[in-house]
C-alpha cells in the first residue's frame, strides 16, 4: 500500500472518529438542556430501538443523571406503555427505583397497585424502596400497597412490613393486618420483625397477628411460639393471644412446644 493511500485511510478514520464524537456530544447537549429530555430525542430513540422499553433502557443506561426526565417524558408520550417503561428504567438503574415509582404515581397513569407490582417485578431486591415511595406518595393506598407487595414478593414480607412500619409507626396494626390477610404464612416472620422494632407495641402486634390468622390455626400456634422465642413472658402472651381470639388450649400447647424445643 502506497504512502498516499495510507494517509487517505488515516484521514478517513480520524474524520469518522471526530464525526462520532460530535454526534455523541450533540446527544449529550440535547439531553442536558437544563435536565430536560426533548420529546424529539425520545422519539428518535424509539424509532431506532423499535420499542419504548428498549429506548428508555438505552438512554437511562447511558445517561443515568437524566433518568427522571427520560421516564417522565416517556410516560407522557406513551402512558399505555407504562409497565414497559417502568420495568426498563428500573432494570437499567435499580438505584433509582424510588424516584421512578414516584414519577409514575404522580402521572396517575395507572392504579397504585399496578405500578407497585410492575416496579417490584422489575427489581425484587428493591421492594422496600418501592413500597416506601408508594406509601409516601399515596398514603391513602397503604393497605393496598402492603397487600400487593406481599403477594408479589412474599419472601420479602418482613422487609416490606419493616420499611412501612418505620415510615408509618401509627399504622402498625393496619400494615400487619394487610400483610397477614394477603399471605397468612408470613405472620410469624412479620411478627418477629415488628417485635424487634416496636417492643412497646407487643400487645397490638401479637393480638392483631393472632386475630388475622384465625382461619389458619397452625399459623396462630407459630405466632405464639414466635412471641415466646422473642422473650415475652407467658402471662403477657396469654393475655395478648386471648385478645386475638386464641383458645386456652392453643396457647398452652404452643408455649409447651416452644419450651420443649429450646
Amino acid at each position: 500500500m502506497s504512502e498516499k493511500m495510507k494517509k487517505i485511510i488515516k484521514i478517513a478514520i480520524i474524520a469518522s472518529l471526530v464525526s462520532s464524537a460530535y454526534s455523541v456530544r450533540a446527544q449529550e447537549d440535547e439531553l442536558s438542556n437544563d435536565s430536560h429530555v426533548t420529546t424529539s430525542f425520545v422519539k428518535r430513540q424509539v424509532a431506532q430501538n423499535m420499542s419504548i422499553g428498549r429506548a428508555v433502557k438505552s438512554i437511562v443506561s447511558n445517561y443515568p443523571q437524566e433518568a427522571s426526565a427520560v421516564v417522565s417524558t416517556a410516560l407522557d408520550m406513551y402512558p399505555d406503555k407504562y409497565q414497559e417503561i417502568i420495568h426498563a428504567a428500573i432494570s437499567a438503574q435499580p438505584m433509582l427505583t424510588e424516584d421512578i415509582v414516584k414519577i409514575a404515581l404522580e402521572k396517575n397513569i395507572a392504579s397504585c397497585a399496578n405500578i407497585v407490582k410492575t416496579a417490584i417485578n422489575a427489581e425484587p431486591s428493591y421492594v422496600d424502596f418501592v413500597v416506601t415511595a408508594a406509601a409516601n406518595s399515596t398514603p391513602e393506598e397503604l393497605n393496598e400497597i402492603v397487600r400487593v407487595a406481599v403477594i408479589t414478593e412474599p419472601d420479602s414480607a418482613d422487609f416490606i412490613v419493616q420499611s412501612l412500619a418505620q415510615q408509618h409507626p401509627n399504622k402498625i396494626v393496619d400494615i400487619l393486618s394487610s400483610a397477614i390477610e394477603a399471605v397468612p404464612l408470613v405472620g410469624e416472620y412479620v411478627v418477629e420483625t415488628l417485635l424487634a422494632i416496636f417492643p412497646n407495641d407487643a400487645e397490638s402486634v401479637v393480638s392483631t397477628a393472632v386475630r388475622e390468622s384465625a382461619s389458619e390455626r397452625a399459623n396462630v400456634k407459630r405466632i405464639i411460639e414466635t412471641a415466646q422465642n422473642f422473650g415475652l413472658d407467658e402471662e403477657s402472651i396469654y393475655k395478648y393471644a386471648k385478645e386475638g381470639g386464641a383458645t386456652d388450649e392453643e396457647i398452652t400447647a404452643a408455649l409447651s412446644e416452644a419450651t420443649e424445643q429450646r
